[in-house]
């Protein structure tokens, strides 16, 4: 029976009065691919903090293949790929990769991890010569210089071009296939959307959403509709439509969100309208982490004010 890879049990980790990540529970599964969302401030880099070992937890336990963060990470059983951190700079690509090879329990060969991260071709080039992309690519590199059981990534694609990004999730894909798990900050919701098994959605500490994207989808509860209309548009007029939530007029084109699509459509023909081009659609992976963190937002203020 294979290990759970990650189990956050009650864990809970504050700043002075603001609790970053509040009575988390939630288990990783083996072959896992997870994307980890959440606005800025969500607790998502204390999070994977925490899974690290990077801080200690304030109450909870956070455990990796059943034993402490620091232990499985000796054990060479977590690659991480972090925002924080630089790179040593008056080094050859070929060197500091070579390094990392050197120091996991359960290396690779360096060639093999040069061409699995894309940058055989600046193996020989200076770190500190690299631009954005290159960089995020031999970090990459770094995280997967050994037999890792657990691949952590934060926020891994941003500087790759559309190209490096195709080629890296194919790479991750890969890993999952062999039945390591991945789990990734991201702020790139198509990627969460196209890539994950699994979509964790924090807001300020708190877990609000777990499921895979399509679940994340319907959970938002609401549906696309988008159509075009001739002649005045009276905004005021669409605003009252039933069920509507959200309401955009750009030119011609309108567009809403409503959580009875059928009931909404219905009431903009009673008005005597007679939309072109109508289109009536689920809520993209976007749209739905919106509506859901919106939500939140406001029954966390409504319940201030009460």
């Amino acid at each position: 029976m294979q290990t759970t890879p990650v189990q956050f049990t009650g864990v809970t980790k504050a700043y002075g009065p603001v609790k970053a990540v509040a009575d988390l529970t939630l288990t990783l599964r083996p072959g896992e691919t997870v994307a980890l969302l959440g606005p800025n401030g969500a607790g998502k880099s204390t999070t994977l903090d925490l899974l690290l070992g990077l801080r200690p937890a304030d109450t909870g336990t956070v455990s990796l293949f059943g034993t402490t963060p620091q232990q499985a990470i000796a054990q060479g059983r977590v690659g991480a790929m972090l925002q924080s951190g630089g790179l040593m700079e008056e080094v050859r690509v070929r060197e500091i990769v070579g390094l990392a090879c050197d120091l996991h329990p359960k290396p690779y060969p360096v060639q093999e991890v040069l061409d699995r991260a894309g940058v055989a071709q600046i193996a020989d080039r200076m770190v500190n010569k690299l631009s954005g992309g290159q960089e995020q690519r031999v970090r990459f590199a770094l995280a997967t210089a050994g037999a890792n059981d657990l691949i952590v990534l934060d926020e891994p694609t941003t500087g790759m071009d559309v190209t490096s990004r195709q080629a890296f999730w194919a790479t991750m894909r890969a890993q999952a296939d062999q039945g390591r798990t991945v789990l990734f900050a991201t702020h790139y919701l198509e990627e969460a959307d196209a890539i994950a098994d699994r979509v964790l959605v924090l807001h300020k500490g708190r877990l609000l959403a777990d499921g895979t994207a399509a679940e994340i989808k319907a959970k938002a509860g609401a549906r696309r509709i988008a159509f075009d209309l001739e002649g005045a548009i009276d905004e005021s007029a669409l605003g009252a439509l039933p069920f509507l939530t959200a309401l955009k007029v750009s030119g011609r084109t309108v567009r809403m969100q409503s959580h009875d699509a059928d009931a909404t459509v219905h009431a903009l023909y009673g008005l005597g309208l007679y939309p072109r081009n109508l289109e009536v659609a689920g809520l993209g992976l976007e749209q739905a982490f919106v509506a859901i963190t919106e939500a939140e937002e406001n029954n966390s203020q409504g319940a201030l004010s009460a």
